[in-house]
């Protein structure tokens, strides 16, 4: 690959998110996430909150992910805006895996990028999700597991859907990381020690 991407796709509560930007702080390189909706959104001229719905989640077949006029604009009428964020995120993370070296957060980036990218996926077990959703958010960890399954199911649906293969196949990704057993400063050793390498 001719710059240095790394992809990072997670189970929720697993802490990717976190890790991938702490890996980005140490190698001095930039790092996308939601960032990658504000440019879409000012590419493509839909507000950044619309964009936000339907972000990392698959269009329902039975109606669209916005009751809004938006949705009924002529250049989307046929399109869930699922698709339409799907289709612009594509071209902006191809256009910078041509201009510098970064980390990308989910977004399906390593099934865009396929071989010209490091891809990491981040996991732990369901209870570890829990605890770290339930810290983080200040909320019950019953409220904790309802949302961690619904994310994960969400981001399961999305991948599958978008990158045509199984979100959970370890096959698919370069590094394979239990975020519970191996601490944080030794996954960004892992990722970047791995990343050099390919």
């Amino acid at each position: 690959m001719a710059n240095r991407i790394i992809t990072i796709n997670r189970m929720y509560g697993s802490n990717g998110r976190k890790i991938g930007e702490a890996l980005a702080q140490k190698l001095g390189i930039h790092y996308y996430d939601k960032e990658l909706i504000q440019i879409a959104s000012e590419k493509e001229g839909i507000p950044y909150d619309e964009l936000l719905k339907v972000d990392e989640k698959r269009a329902s077949q039975w109606r669209y992910p916005l009751e809004d006029p938006l949705q009924m604009a002529p250049q989307y009428r046929f399109y869930p805006m699922n698709d339409v964020l799907f289709q612009s995120e594509c071209e902006i993370i191809h256009s910078i895996a041509q201009k510098e070296d970064c980390i990308i957060i989910g977004r399906c980036a390593n099934s865009i990028l396929k071989e010209n990218c490091f891809s990491v996926f981040i996991h732990a077990p369901f209870e570890t999700r829990v605890q770290n959703v339930a810290a983080r958010l200040n909320i019950s960890e019953k409220d904790a597991a309802g949302l961690v399954k619904k994310s994960d199911k969400d981001r399961r649906s999305y991948y599958e859907y978008f990158a045509d293969r199984k979100w959970m196949d370890m096959q698919g990704y370069d590094l394979c990381i239990d975020s519970s057993r191996v601490p944080e400063d030794q996954i960004m050793d892992l990722a970047e020690n791995s990343a050099i390498c390919v």
